[in-house]
């Protein structure tokens, strides 16, 4: 009996994952920014937690492999890809110009967040590089950027002339990003001493508080960035 919650305890926080990714898709639809934002924050602890809890329960399964899967594509590829489509049909009908008409397919290019995403789990399923750091951007930090982006400078943005083909340009890079080579470190300590974790801590002290502090929700967008940077500036790459 035990065994078999002990067993079930992380495919459970898995689909708690994939529920709250379904909220955030709901809220998306609706233009709901801050609490799209909050319910893929949500997934992103729920992910976190499914993992750490097949570590130390010793419950793998390859139920469980393809369930995180599908609940991560649905929580942090669908769900931001519905952020920026929603914000996109806005950024148009707040145009509101001729100029706009026969562009309205120009929305539907955020899905290729969720494409990408996909492509993207495939590739880490499958890659021995990524026990313990990664190639290419993680879909949690990738979907963290875009829900922070719009829920904290929606308003801004709407203002600025040129961000239709902005958004157009970053769902590229993105996209790219998230099955690029490009050598990821992860946020998994060894140890707390500072000597074996140092990138971590720079990472941590150095940039996510101080972001935070000063920007607010706005700042896990800047985090992402920096992630990048930092892990462009001290990763190798992997063999």
């Amino acid at each position: 009996m035990f065994g078999c919650i002990r067993k079930s305890i992380p495919n459970g926080l898995t689909c708690l994952n994939l529920f709250c990714g379904c909220v955030a898709s709901v809220y998306a639809f609706n233009h709901d920014f801050d609490m799209a934002l909050l319910f893929i924050a949500l997934s992103a602890v729920f992910d976190f937690l499914d993992g750490m809890a097949a570590r130390v329960l010793k419950a793998f399964s390859l139920i469980g492999k393809d369930l995180d899967s599908l609940a991560d594509d649905v929580s942090f590829g669908f769900a931001p890809s519905v952020i920026v489509f929603s914000f996109m049909q806005e950024i148009m009908y707040s145009s509101g110009g001729e100029e706009m008409i026969g562009l309205s397919f120009l929305p539907y290019v955020a899905f290729l967040i969720a494409v990408f995403s996909a492509l993207r789990l495939a590739k880490f399923n499958n890659d021995t590089r990524q026990t313990s750091s990664f190639v290419g951007l993680p879909v949690p930090a990738n979907a963290l950027f875009w829900a922070s982006l719009v829920a904290a400078y929606h308003d801004s943005l709407l203002e600025f002339t040129y961000i239709l083909p902005v958004m157009i340009i970053l769902v590229c890079f993105f996209s790219y990003m998230l099955v690029s080579e490009i050598p990821m470190f992860s946020l998994k300590f060894k140890s707390l001493r500072v000597k074996d974790n140092l990138i971590q801590y720079i990472f941590l002290l150095g940039g996510c508080l101080p972001l935070l502090a000063v920007l607010q929700k706005g700042g896990i967008a800047a985090i992402i960035v920096w992630y990048i940077l930092l892990s462009v500036i001290t990763q190798k790459k992997p063999v």
